[in-house]
């Protein structure tokens, strides 16, 4: 499941339990409304809240941001306290031209993807 609420350029996305293709496509949807105004585009990814994700939204993930969107972001801000989505947020600078940074705490994402 996933929630997303949009504020200005910012989208603010929860994901709760298993991450679908479902809720991914609810996610580009928002994202590609947003992208469509003026100015640059922020992401708050919650991922406290996430048991795991299927196989095709990993594949859809990677064609969005990768090879459609890389230069579409300014900021994207990942919360988990999980070493391995860590490592994958770190290693998805390869892929997407955006400052990225993991949080532990919520608050302190919401402050830096915000300023």
């Amino acid at each position: 499941m996933i929630t997303i609420q949009q504020t200005g350029n910012l989208v603010n996305a929860a994901i709760l339990g298993e991450f679908t293709l479902d809720d991914f496509k609810q996610f580009e949807e928002t994202v590609l409304y947003v992208l469509q105004t003026p100015g640059p585009v922020n992401l708050l990814i919650d991922l406290r809240d996430m048991i795991n994700y299927t196989v095709d939204v990993a594949w859809e993930e990677l064609k969005f941001f990768s090879r459609e969107h890389s230069h579409d972001f300014s900021k994207i801000a990942i919360v988990t306290d999980d070493q391995w989505r860590t490592w994958l947020a770190w290693l998805s600078r390869i892929f997407v031209d955006a400052d990225i940074s993991v949080f532990p705490d919520y608050e302190e994402a919401v402050a830096w993807v915000s300023a």
